[in-house]
């Protein structure tokens, strides 16, 4: 199952972040609009990522809610009928949400950065550390830390959940 060392922060000034984001990045940012439709789940979260009407991505991943980095495992698969793949599983598992958001993407080393415009939520950076064989856990926090520093993140600018979570907690 591959691992992730993730974090997610608020952002109070997105321009900024992008600049510094672009100066750590090793390729030119990427703009990326997603739609991420949750489903309902006994436990860990589901989510259908809607990229394009034919390509999807249904994930789903387990992680623990507290601030600060902290392990995500998880499963994906690609799927080039999004749509129909929706309709399955809203009637199979019931809907929970959809998070609609432009992604600004910055790949450094192992780390994908990501700069997001969250409709209805407002701005977001989200780090995630993806380790590689035999890497552990402490090293992918020491990794997701040094990035949040050099990018200005302050521990109280960090956020526990999902932006699913969030937009429940708005209702």
């Amino acid at each position: 199952m591959p691992v992730n060392i993730e974090i997610k922060a608020r952002v109070a000034d997105i321009e900024a972040l992008k600049q510094r984001a672009q100066t750590l990045s090793d390729t030119p940012v990427e703009i990326i609009p997603q739609e991420d439709i949750f489903f309902r789940t006994g436990k860990g979260r589901l989510k259908l990522r809607i990229i394009s009407p034919d390509e999807g991505w249904l994930i789903y991943y387990e992680r623990p809610d507290q601030d600060g980095p902290k392990r995500s495992d998880y499963h994906f698969s690609r799927t080039g009928e999004p749509d129909t793949l929706k309709k399955v599983l809203t009637e199979a598992l019931g809907l929970r949400g959809v998070v609609r958001k432009t992604r600004y993407l910055y790949l450094a080393g192992q780390t994908r950065i990501h700069v997001d415009e969250v409709e209805g939520l407002g701005h977001f950076m989200e780090l995630e550390v993806v380790l590689r064989e035999g890497q552990t856990d402490a090293e992918g926090q020491s990794i997701a830390e040094d990035l949040m520093r050099r990018l200005g993140i302050r521990g109280d600018d960090l956020l526990e959940g999902a932006y699913m979570d969030l937009l429940e907690s708005e209702k």
